[in-house]
């Protein structure tokens, strides 16, 4: 590929929260890491109603939410029970498998809230699949930034900018929020193999071709480029290095078909750590 490959995402609706989803793609199963890419659209929830996800497992892969506006809670059969918020990453590494929850706090569903945000899966390396599940949340100060020149770069997971993220990711990563001036440059080397950019807001030139708002724009690997805001602009950078092939069913990540099985029969059988206190689940369709 010597040219950057465009997808469209598809609009998805998850418990009445709209949601737009490039990743996985029949043109792009993965970018580096990345297995699984949703932009949780701007949506005001009045009082009395909020996002809520109910118990669902996962295997083989670690989950990451960022949010540009709202909140969510966060629980799971580890007993954690974490409130995220803007500019924070919930970091959950399911491994061999956790179940979790995810929704509007209390509070917020009585008042009413608003809700935008990002939510990736990461496969893990083959060697990591069944490993121990973990969980570790990563407040917004605690994430490195860069701001020189009318950009600002957050890196939310991974390496890049000369900057490297807490978060404890199991592979080469790079994960990075770009914010640009109108009329600001900045130049997106070839450090990571696989790249992948995807414009929230605003309108960017990469070299002299417009980026498409809120499409995934896949890069040709060792092609460096300028990307230039014609106006202020906010983006996101994703990628890393890949993992080889990875089969995906449902909420289930893995190399080996024999594990997806296995997970879908856990499940079904209810032979799952569950997340204390809650009785109402997600049961899969096959």
């Amino acid at each position: 590929m010597n040219e950057p490959l465009l997808i469209q995402p598809r609009l998805e609706d998850i418990s009445g929260q709209p949601i737009l989803r490039p990743l996985p793609s029949a043109k792009c199963r993965s970018v580096g890491p990345f297995v699984f890419f949703d932009h949780m659209l701007e949506k005001t929830y009045a009082a009395g109603s909020g996002m809520n996800i109910n118990q669902h497992p996962h295997i083989g892969l670690s989950t990451l939410t960022y949010l540009f506006e709202g909140e969510l809670q966060h629980r799971d059969s580890l007993g954690t029970d974490q409130s995220v918020g803007p500019g924070a990453v919930s970091w959950m590494t399911a491994g061999r498998g956790i179940a979790h929850v995810e929704r509007t706090p209390a509070a917020l569903h009585a008042t009413g809230s608003r809700l935008h945000g990002l939510q990736a899966w990461l496969a893990l390396p083959q060697a990591l699949e069944q490993c121990e599940p973990s969980y570790s949340h990563h407040p917004a100060d605690s994430l490195p930034r860069s701001d020189s020149m009318g950009v600002e770069i957050c890196l939310i997971a991974g390496t890049g900018f000369c900057l490297e993220s807490p978060v404890p990711v199991t592979s080469p990563t790079l994960y990075a929020e770009l914010k640009l001036a109108a009329g600001a440059n900045l130049l997106l080397d070839a450090e990571h193999s696989e790249r992948a950019l995807y414009l929230i807001d605003g309108e960017a030139l990469l070299d002299d071709q417009h980026v498409p708002q809120r499409g995934l724009l896949v890069l040709p690997q060792g092609r460096t480029f300028i990307l230039s805001a014609c106006q202020s602009s906010h983006l996101v950078l994703l990628g890393g290095e890949p993992l080889g092939p990875r089969r995906m069913e449902w909420n289930f990540v893995a190399s080996d078909p024999a594990l997806i099985e296995q997970a879908c029969g856990r499940w079904a059988r209810n032979d799952w750590p569950q997340v204390p206190g809650e009785r109402e689940r997600i049961e899969q369709k096959r």
